[in-house]
């Protein structure tokens, strides 16, 4: 059960790299948390589709301000998982009644 928290890295990483590859029809192997917007030549556009892409793939709601700091895929990966863990640690608490 260890590997649970790191399963889930995995799978946010893997499918955010999934997602942006899909979206400029590019291998996912040529992919890094390190590749930058520019590098793979996602334009503003881009970025906004690739956003709603991600967004219903982890049931998520990405502030639009936030799009504007994102260079890299890295910067995709952290957003989700910072959104993921408020989501988590803010979750309504169950009525007792």
């Amino acid at each position: 059960m260890e590997d649970t928290m790191a399963d889930i890295k995995d799978d946010i990483e893997s499918r955010c790299i999934e997602i942006i590859a899909k979206s400029k029809s590019i291998p996912e192997d040529s992919v890094t948390l390190d590749s930058t917007f520019d590098s793979l030549a996602i334009d503003s556009l881009d970025k906004i589709n690739i956003s709603f892409e991600v967004e219903e793939a982890f049931d998520i709601e990405i502030p639009d301000e936030a799009l504007g700091t994102l260079k890299t895929v890295g910067d995709v990966v952290s957003g989700v998982r910072k959104i993921l863990a408020a989501r988590t640690t803010t979750s309504p608490a169950s009525p007792t009644d």
